[in-house]
Formats: structure tokens, sequence, C-alpha cells
């Protein structure tokens, strides 16, 4: 019997983050192109520039509201023949309010980009604001809060940001606004809030996907090129500060069979040239099941099904030459135990964030991380929506066209002294603020004997 030669694996292809092309439309919106042959799911990002600090006093919330409003309708269209539109295009359509400003999120077969694209530029030139549009969305809003005060991580991640920050800072806010803010809100203060920041000279566009046979200048200039507004001032970038003297809050949730831990800071973003030492030692530290903190407090004793440290971008301004960087990350470990298990659990934590420090971290915990890092990127980026996605992110955070693809050099670059100096100093064991949801009654002594902090009990 004769057998087909066993097929032997192809040369490896270089590859690289795509690079997009930059340009922009006569009313001042700039565009970001990107061809990706074979992607025919178009996805397109559009950044206004709303970010959620300018939310009106008492009106936190208001900026989450317009956003839906956007994605919803047209003053010539009702949400549901809106939808019905976006359906027959076979297009999905998202928007949301974050601190850096509003994203709308475009998905369509490339055969149906105009028609969808059209839909998008008709509400942004003539949103539907009624009066009984966002009393709806209000409502919504509304009866989403006490869900969102229910799940332990939100629960978690709204007291971490009032610990860390200034009540007068809009980051110790929830994001999506309070009950009291929300229950204010009413069409014309929608209104207003749009015709104050919406306007396409401030607004970027990232159209990524397969564009063969797609007059994209003439289709642009069709659809989002009618879409007109004041020309938009440069607003200035506070610095970001925070308060991460060492403590404890546990938010008491009496009956509670587990503990939700979240325990963070600030530092630095993607501006500084610590970041990817800083994402490679995070990594290291707790970015996936062989990680150091997953080792110990999962496989090793079982608290866990899983702990997680990560940073995440809050707002990335341009760097100031005065007053230095504005921009800062929430540096943060994640992650629930049983309520028994929360002193040893926290214990054996704390012994891992200073065994780190006092040996470091080792060369094949960095190789690791680099490959999995650097590895999956062309799976990462496989979809259309993946790489618009990151290109908006850098247009939020005013990182140059060629940031992700200088930063997978970088990272293959960073060694394990570098790594582990950055991951130390992003967790430093004595300026971390931990936020534990759980039974007060039963947590609070094994807690406070640990002497990692003042601890703190509030209501839940």
């Amino acid at each position: 019997m004769q057998y087909h030669p066993r097929p032997a694996p192809g040369a490896a292809r270089p590859w690289a983050f795509p690079a997009p092309e930059r340009g922009s439309l006569p009313n001042g919106l700039t565009v970001l192109r990107c061809h990706r042959p074979g992607q025919q799911v178009v996805a397109v990002e559009i950044f206004l520039d709303a970010p959620l600090d300018t939310e009106p006093e008492g009106l936190d919330g208001v900026a989450t509201i317009m956003s839906r409003a956007l994605s919803e309708g047209t003053d010539k269209q009702s949400a549901e023949e809106f939808a019905a539109e976006l359906e027959r295009c076979g297009a999905t359509l998202d928007a949301h309010a974050d601190h850096p400003g509003v994203r709308v999120s475009l998905e369509v077969p490339a055969s149906r980009l105009a028609k969808a694209l059209g839909l998008v530029a008709e509400a942004l030139r003539a949103p539907a604001f009624s009066d009984s549009e966002v009393e709806r969305l209000v409502r919504n809003r509304l009866d989403e809060i006490p869900h969102e005060q229910a799940n332990p991580a939100r629960r978690a991640a709204k007291q971490l940001s009032k610990e860390l920050f200034p009540a007068s800072a809009r980051m110790s806010r929830p994001r999506l606004g309070t009950e009291e803010t929300v229950a204010r809100i009413d069409a014309a203060a929608v209104r207003a809030f749009y015709d104050a920041h919406i306007r396409p000279s401030t607004a970027t566009a990232v159209v990524v996907g397969d564009l063969t046979g797609i007059d994209l200048d003439a289709l642009l200039a069709d659809t989002l090129g009618d879409w007109s507004g004041n020309a938009g001032r440069a607003r200035p970038f506070p610095p970001i500060t925070a308060d991460d003297t060492g403590r404890v809050v546990i938010v008491d949730r009496p009956g509670a069979v587990q503990t939700q831990l979240l325990i963070g800071r600030i530092g630095a973003d993607r501006h500084d040239s610590v970041w990817p030492a800083q994402v490679l030692g995070t990594y290291c530290l707790g970015g996936t099941l062989t990680s150091r903190l997953d080792r110990v407090l999962r496989e090793e004793k079982g608290y866990t099904y899983g702990v997680r440290a990560f940073a995440q971008v809050l707002r990335s301004g341009a760097v100031d030459s005065a007053s230095g960087a504005t921009g800062a990350a929430m540096l943060a470990i994640s992650g629930s135990v049983d309520t028994e298990s929360t002193g040893p659990a926290l214990d054996d934590l704390w012994k891992v964030l200073r065994t780190l420090a006092a040996e470091g971290l080792t060369d094949a915990e960095r190789e690791t991380a680099v490959q999995n890092l650097v590895g999956v990127a062309p799976l990462k980026f496989e979809t259309a929506a993946s790489v618009a996605s990151t290109l908006a992110d850098q247009v939020e955070q005013h990182l140059p066209d060629d940031y992700q693809a200088t930063l997978y050099a970088r990272l293959a670059e960073t060694g394990t002294v570098e790594a582990t100096a950055a991951v130390v100093s992003a967790f430093p064991v004595d300026r971390l603020v931990t936020v534990l949801v759980g039974d007060a009654s039963r947590i609070e002594e094994p807690v406070r004997a640990l002497g990692i902090g003042e601890v703190t009990v509030v209501s839940g």
C-alpha cells in the first residue's frame, strides 16, 4: 500500500499590524482606511470627541443616553424603522460612551456598505432626540442600574473608582451615571450635549475591510461628508490624580458565599516608555492560567477559578510639555474566592507580590509571555472589527498610527529585568487599594489580621 507523503509545514510568513492610510474630508472629518483583502465584513469605528468629563454637572450619564440615541434612529425614522433598515443591510450598529469619548461601531457586508454608512451618517446628522425616545432610553438605563449594583464585579469597580479619585473628578463616579443623575436627563439635555460636542471636525472614522471595487472616497463624500458642524476647539487635558494609600474597603453583602476581589491603583499609560515592560510583567503576574497568581491561588491552593492582573487605559491625552503626561491606566488584580478563603487568599496574593519583588521574574516566564502576546497577534487581528477597534483606540489615546505595530517589536525586545522592574513598580505591596465585596461579618477580622492597610466597611 502506498501512502501519500506526510505534509510538511510551510515557511512562516512575516506579519505586521496593518498600516492605515490617513486622510480627511472637506467637512474636517479625519479618515483612516485599511484595505484587508478577503475580509468581506467591513468594520467602521467612528470616534467622537465627547469625553465623560464634559458632561454637565449633575447630568452624569447624558453622554451614554446620547450615544444610545445615535445608534437607534434619526429624526426621520423611528427606532423600529431604523433597526429594520440596518437588518436589511445585514449590519450591526452599536454606540457607547466612555472616559475618552463616544464610539460608534458598524459592521456590515462590503456589498451593503454604502446603504449602512448612509444610515449612520443620517443618525449623526439628524439624530432622534424626541422626548419619547429619550424618556424610553432613560427608563431603560434606570432599569439597568439595580442589576449592576447587584453584580459583585460591577459593585467592586464602582467602589474602587470612588476610593481612588477625588470626588470632584468624573472618574470617581459611575461611567453610565447614577439613578439620581440619569433621572434628571431629558431631551433638551441630550440635544445640548450633542450640539456642544458632536461635530465632524473633531471626529475620526476608521474603515477596515475588503474595499475591492468600492470607491471609498465617493462613498464617504456622499455619506459622512454631508455631515456638518462648527469647528471645535482643542480642550485641555487636566492631569489625573489618585490616592493609592494602601487600604482595604469591604462592601458588605451579608450572607454572600463568595468574596469579589478588586485590587488596584493608577499607573503609566501607553505614552510612557515603560508600557511594553509593564504589559509583559503584568502578563507574567496574572495574564493567563500559567501566570504566578493563578499558579498559586488556583492550581496550588484551589481558592478561585481564576484571578487576573491587567492594565486598562482610562484616558490618554497628548503629553503636555509643562505638566507632563495627562493620561493614566488602571492597574488591577481581580477575581473571586469563597468566603472562608478570603483571608488566606489575600495573604497568599501578597506573598506572590513580595516574592516577585524579592526574586524577580524568570527568563522562562518572560519567554512564555512574549510568545503568547506577540505570537497570538495574527489571530487576534484576523477580523476587520478587531483592527478597526485598535486603530480607533490609538486615535482616542492620541497615539501614532504605527503604535500597535511598533509595540510588538518593543515587547519582543523587552528583557526579564525590565519586565520585573515594571511590574514591581506597578503593584507595590504598600500602595494598593483593595476592595472586597462580601460578607463583612465573616471576612473583616481575617483581613484586618493581614496588616495590608486600614480596613473600612461600607454598605453594599
